[in-house]
């Protein structure tokens, strides 16, 4: 088997079955496995797998391991020569991983490729190729000075060899995952991506940012937005440099010092109310029941060529494919005001997150 793909679930049931479908569309041409891990979900995520996904092997946990244990319990199932690590809250394009593959099979000691990440809105991510976070540079993010953080000499659009990659998607072949050993179980939730990666460099293989494929990550909603959420991060960072950097206590107290000022000072973002003027519905046809769901009209159009500022785009996966929707949602800028939900191919809901800060928005209709 060519590709085994693992995702990790935690009570994003909608966000999961949107992922799924992509997915499913991607690797129609491929010898390839999906494995669905849910760390003990309390919505219907493995009720719906099972009834819409039978194809899909479900692991079942009960307990939630995190994210590091989680995929590695994924990972002791899978049959595929490389694996794709991807979160639930991501969209695929039907040739994202024909791509990404190819670019692989092309490359001398591979190590981790990643892709191009865009959130809801269509924004570009700047975390999906990064620097190696060493002291001097996580100081100057947490100062507010991010240009050495992010791996800024290789272009958003572009192919290049690049540090760090985010656990959103990752590529990486299965015996180079294991001869690393996997994700540190250390950590539970944020900093694993960086350690995988930094453990793969250490090791002589080489991480690539492949900026040619373009996925969704709705980014946060796989996560816990909790007031625990800036403790478990910067948690993880102490346990990345006490592996990687330790050297004297000296230069402990300076670490965990700068940990602690960045957690107590951090910013919180305020999320503004979306003023929507009205509903874009992108197909070749009406939809009457999810009409009657919106607070205002909705008009039907065959493009986006053509909308009013403020409006909501909602794209029918039943008629356009996915890599037409993330191309069309991804952009530069955010002035129109315009925000973007999905129809999922077969599904009665729409779904969508308009930035990296607040919860996703479903509307399901009758």
């Amino acid at each position: 088997m060519k590709l085994s793909i693992i995702i990790l679930n935690y009570n994003v049931r909608y966000f999961l079955e949107l992922c799924l479908k992509s997915v499913e569309a991607a690797i129609a041409n491929i010898d390839a496995e999906i494995i669905v891990v849910d760390n003990n979900s309390e919505d219907d995520s493995c009720n719906m797998v099972r009834a819409c996904f039978p194809e899909v092997n479900l692991i079942e946990n009960k307990e939630n391991l995190g994210f590091s244990k989680g995929n590695n319990v994924g990972v002791l199932q899978a049959k595929g020569e490389y694996l794709c690590i991807l979160n639930p809250d991501t969209v695929v394009a039907e040739d994202t991983f024909v791509k990404v593959l190819e670019f692989s099979e092309n490359q001398d000691n591979l190590g981790i490729v990643g892709c191009k990440l865009i959130n809801g809105g269509g924004l570009f991510l700047p975390e999906s190729k990064r620097n190696i976070p060493t002291v001097n540079v996580a100081f100057k993010k947490i100062l507010g000075f991010s240009k050495d953080y992010y791996a800024n000499h290789v272009d958003k659009n572009e192919n290049g060899e690049v540090d760090i990659l985010v656990g959103a998607f990752m590529l990486i072949k299965k015996n180079v995952y294991n001869e690393v050993g996997g994700f540190d179980e250390d950590y539970f939730m944020y900093g694993e991506d960086i350690d995988l990666s930094y453990k793969v460099l250490k090791k002589g293989y080489k991480n690539y940012y492949f900026g040619k494929a373009i996925i969704i990550h709705f980014k946060g909603e796989s996560t816990l937005k909790d007031r625990y959420y800036a403790r478990r991060f910067f948690g993880a960072m102490k346990i990345f440099y006490k592996k990687h950097f330790k050297k004297n206590r000296l230069f402990d107290m300076f670490v965990w010092l700068g940990i602690e000022l960045a957690h107590t000072f951090r910013r919180i973002r305020k999320v503004k109310p979306e003023n929507i003027s009205e509903y874009v519905f992108v197909s070749n046809k009406e939809n009457k029941k999810l009409a009657s769901v919106l607070s205002k009209n909705m008009v039907l159009k065959s493009d986006i060529k053509s909308v009013n500022k403020n409006s909501e785009i909602i794209f029918d996966a039943n008629v356009l494919t996915y890599k037409h929707i993330i191309h069309a949602i991804s952009r530069d800028n955010v002035e129109d005001g315009l925000t973007y939900k999905i129809l999922p191919n077969g599904s009665n809901f729409i779904i969508g997150s308009n930035n990296g800060f607040g919860k996703g928005e479903i509307k399901e209709f009758l």
